[in-house]
C-alpha cells in the first residue's frame, strides 16, 4: 500500500509548480511497504547579473576560473558596465565557444 503524500508535500508540489521548479516523484519500496519521495529538480539555469557579479560569482560559471573572472571584473571596471553578454568577447580568454557556454547563465539589463 502506498503512503499518501502529507499536506506539506502537497503544498510543496503546488509551490514548486508556481515557481517553475520541476518535481521528481519516485516510489521507493521497502519490503512490503512503499514510500513516495518528492525531490525538487530545477530545470532553469542559475542566472548571474554580469554587472554586479563578484569574481567568486563568475568563477561558478562553466569554464571560468579565478583568473578569467578577475579579467572580466577588471574589464568592467576599466570600460563600464556590459551592455550585452557579447561584450565579453573583448575580454582576453573569452571566445565564441566559451561565450556560448556561459551566455545562458548571464543576466544583463
Amino acid at each position: 500500500m502506498m503512503k499518501r503524500p502529507s499536506r506539506e508535500g502537497i503544498v510543496f508540489l503546488i509551490l514548486a509548480g508556481v515557481l517553475g521548479v520541476g518535481i521528481f516523484i519516485g516510489v521507493v519500496r521497502h519490503g512490503a511497504r512503499s514510500e513516495i519521495k518528492l525531490e525538487a529538480v530545477s530545470h532553469a539555469p542559475m542566472r548571474i547579473p554580469l554587472n554586479q557579479a563578484t569574481a567568486e560569482d563568475l568563477s561558478r560559471l562553466p569554464g571560468i576560473g579565478p583568473e578569467l573572472a578577475s579579467r572580466i571584473i577588471l574589464y568592467r571596471e576599466e570600460h563600464g558596465d556590459f551592455l550585452h553578454p557579447d561584450s565579453l568577447l573583448n575580454v582576453r580568454g573569452i571566445g565564441e565557444a566559451k561565450l556560448r557556454e556561459i551566455k545562458p547563465y548571464l543576466e544583463v539589463p
